[in-house]
């Protein structure tokens, strides 16, 4: 069974001593890192970034990650910091409180990090150093290190670990951007190479489809002394066999050979044989088996350059089946100076043209592969338009997608009281232009930002002064563009609400309401009700209805189902039992509205999938805090189960009539934390559980009043049942609160 894969990210670049120079590197090592180790398209690591933290939180981190670690698991740590030396050649590295006159109390020994590593169980430990340890620096450029030190020398010995560093004994480790700047700190030369080796995959050397440490290693060697020849990465590697640290999509097909008997149409003396093979061998080229499809590429490519006219230009036909293609020859987008824009890039066609990969030609352009392509995020220069491009890469060709972005100039608003205009004078109000974000040949893509227009630099085009709302900082994005689905869903959610509330005060059963034919079961319909109202309003508000208001209304649909199939059922039990219409309309409403609640969830998925910021997923249960809210639901379940049980053995017939309310509550509770715990990113589990919890809680209420005539029952089961939903709830509120704290800088949930 595959261990967990866990990494910490240690980042000290705020130091309360003067004497420690203040670095820029760190913060942007910790969110570029945590991204990509995150990722569970490429790494899939549970990762936890402490910053700027005291030399006593960051040794209880690293000793509770060795020590929690077992045999089968992969720990990395990462730091980036200052590394000092005490007069002895001791290796410490320095957290905030650190005081280079008081080492041994107030940072963090390399020795401690050494003996953690021995004692844990894990057999696969990486441990990566953007740390230096003397030597000469270039001009502008900050150095992390005091005196000079033998990094490997202090992780020398154990089992199963390596130790990969920035520089060697004698160099400095450089700050990716010069602090006396004022541009925006960049992650070190040595960890933007590490991200961009994991993130593009260029580190899969063999094109295995892997990334092995070795591997890394080489990469990372060629790459910092490429970018800067005075660094030069070192390693100290003691491992069994191979660890891999990573997925790449730089995967080599070995083409296939065809069968015999397709072998043999192809080199037929009848050219309509030949024509035969050329649709057998098309057929193949969409096949899902990718050796498969190569094989059949190269036999077309051969009978395309070599067989007569009409037979090549039915295999340079079903060629262009399996060209690279990409939804849009080029993007445009706009953005204020200093600022980032995204669009999306999609490829289509079958299983083997999809097989590409992203490269782009210049910094500024940071491309992210995902399962249909890739999302671009485009950085506009100090002032002009910057053009680039992106190459998409696969085995049966290549395509090249213009990639342009303007800067635009943000107008300050202006103070002074403009003076009235005279009675003769017309007032003329500019109407102020759309943001610039255009893709060329298609709609415009979401560019996560609508920037207010104002006066070109040039002075050739004369701009409409922004007003109001659309002022904006320099930098700053404003709302994604809303989803019409998840608008969809908002609005669904609201009316259901308000139509679960009005079935409340009208006739359920003949001339009886809800709350006297069913006792409990208004108060099951209130929680509900108002949490997908609250959770719609989320899904219509900018700032949360990208992920946070869909993922609730998840939740609560996922809790309204009980309602669902409870009035459903109630309804064809009664109809089948009575000729005559005895349910009223509050019966109607409450139907109608909680269906829509299940409809406005549906529409919540849909949206959550279609988010430019990473879609929803799915994953394998991992952790003891998954299977820990696993564990309470089935609490909760057996809690009810239990009751039940105890009320069966007092009254039968009542238990025969409410048994549908416990075991339908009792399933629905058990399953969702499985649900919520497997989907990915976690924050949408975490929502989902809270939520649906909370509405299943209105489930406890109505069993309650169901055993509220036989109060001398033993009411064990209520109180598991009760205990269980509190826990699942702390347990979503904890996890949320953990979730945003280790969060990278800049990033939402």
């Amino acid at each position: 069974m595959a261990g967990r894969r866990r990494a910490l990210i240690v980042a000290n670049g705020e130091y309360d001593n003067a004497g420690l120079q203040r670095l820029g590197s760190p913060a942007a090592d910790a969110d570029a890192l945590a991204g990509v180790l995150g990722d569970r398209a490429i790494s899939d690591f549970e990762v936890c970034v402490v910053r700027n933290e005291t030399a006593h939180v960051v040794q209880a981190e690293i000793e509770d990650l060795c020590l929690e670690g077992k045999p089968d698991d992969v720990l990395l740590m990462h730091f980036s910091c200052h590394g000092l030396k005490d007069d002895s050649g001791g290796l410490y590295f320095a957290a905030r409180n650190t005081r280079p006159d008081r080492l041994r109390s107030t940072a963090v020994p390399a020795q401690f990090v050494q003996q953690c590593i021995r004692q844990s169980r894990s057999r696969s430990i990486v441990l990566l150093l953007d740390c230096c340890y003397g030597g000469a620096f270039g001009q502008g450029v900050a150095v992390r290190a005091s005196g000079d030190a033998n990094v490997l020398d202090s992780f020398r010995g154990g089992r199963g670990r390596a130790v990969i560093t920035a520089s060697n004994s004698i160099e400095y480790a450089f700050e990716g951007a010069t602090l006396a700047s004022d541009e925006p700190a960049r992650p070190s030369v040595f960890t933007s190479a590490l991200v961009e080796g994991l993130r593009t995959g260029e580190a899969d050397r063999d094109e295995d489809g892997w990334i092995a440490l070795g591997e890394l290693y080489e990469y990372l060697f060629d790459r910092v002394r490429e970018r800067n020849p005075k660094q030069t990465p070192s390693r100290d590697i003691e491992m069994q066999g191979e660890l891999y640290l990573a997925k790449s999509r730089r995967r080599r097909i070995k083409p296939s050979a065809v069968p015999p008997d397709l072998a043999a149409a192809i080199g037929a003396e009848n050219p309509f044989t030949r024509l035969g093979a050329v649709a057998e061998l098309r057929r193949r080229l969409s096949s899902a088996n990718l050796p498969v499809a190569m094989g059949a590429f190269e036999a077309l490519k051969t009978m395309a350059s070599t067989d007569i006219e009409h037979v090549a230009a039915a295999a340079s036909d079903a060629l262009s089946f399996a060209v690279v293609r990409v939804d849009v020859p080029s993007v445009r987008l706009a953005a204020p100076a200093g600022a980032r824009a995204s669009a999306s890039l999609r490829v289509s066609g079958p299983p083997v043209a999809r097989e590409v990969r992203f490269e782009a030609s210049h910094p500024w352009i940071r491309v992210t592969e995902t399962d249909s392509g890739a999302e671009l995020a485009v950085t506009a220069g100090a002032s002009g338009t910057r053009r680039g491009n992106v190459v998409v890469t696969g085995p049966t060709g290549d395509a090249v997608v213009a990639v342009e972005i303007e800067a635009l100039p943000v107008q300050e608003p202006e103070t002074a009281a403009e003076p009235e205009p005279s009675p003769a004078e017309p007032v003329v109000k500019p109407v102020p232009e759309p943001a610039v974000a255009e893709v060329e040949g298609g709609p415009a893509p979401d560019c996560g930002s609508a920037v207010a227009a104002g006066p070109e630099a040039d002075g050739a085009v004369s701009r409409p002064e922004p007003t109001g709302e659309e002022l904006r900082p320099a930098g700053q994005l404003p709302p994604a563009v809303a989803d019409p689905v998840a608008g969809t869903a908002g609005v669904l959610a609201i009316a259901a609400a308000v139509f679960a509330m009005i079935g409340l005060s009208l006739d359920y059963y003949y001339s009886d309401s809800l709350a006297k034919y069913r006792p409990g079961m208004p108060g099951y319909v209130v929680i509900v009700a108002l949490g997908a109202m609250a959770a719609g309003f989320l899904t219509l508000v900018p700032r949360t209805r990208q992920r946070i208001g869909p993922s609730l209304l998840v939740g609560f649909g996922f809790a309204a189902l009980f309602g669902l199939l409870r009035f459903a059922g109630e309804g064809f039990v009664i109809s089948s039992d009575h000729s005559d219409p005895t349910l009223g309309a509050g019966f109607t409403f409450e139907l109608l509205a909680h269906g829509a609640m299940v409809l406005a969830a549906v529409c919540a998925v849909v949206a959550l999938r279609r988010n430019p910021a990473g879609g929803l997923g799915a994953g394998m249960v991992r952790g003891w805090g998954a299977w820990l809210a696993i564990g309470l639901g089935a609490a909760a379940a057996a809690g009810w189960i239990i009751q039940l049980t105890v009320l069966a053995e007092e009254d039968s017939s009542v238990a025969e009539r409410s048994a549908a309310y416990f075991v339908l509550g009792a399933v629905l509770v058990a399953v969702l934390p499985v649900v919520a715990v497997i989907l990915r990113p976690p924050a949408v589990g975490c929502a989902v559980l809270g939520a649906g919890t909370v509405g299943l809680a209105g489930v406890l209420a109505l069993t309650i009043s169901t055993l509220e005539p036989y109060f001398y029952l033993n009411l064990a089961g209520e109180g598991i049942a009760g205990t269980a939903l509190v826990g699942l709830v702390v347990h979503a509120v904890v996890v949320a609160v953990r979730l945003r704290r280790n969060q990278p800088n800049g990033r939402q949930s």
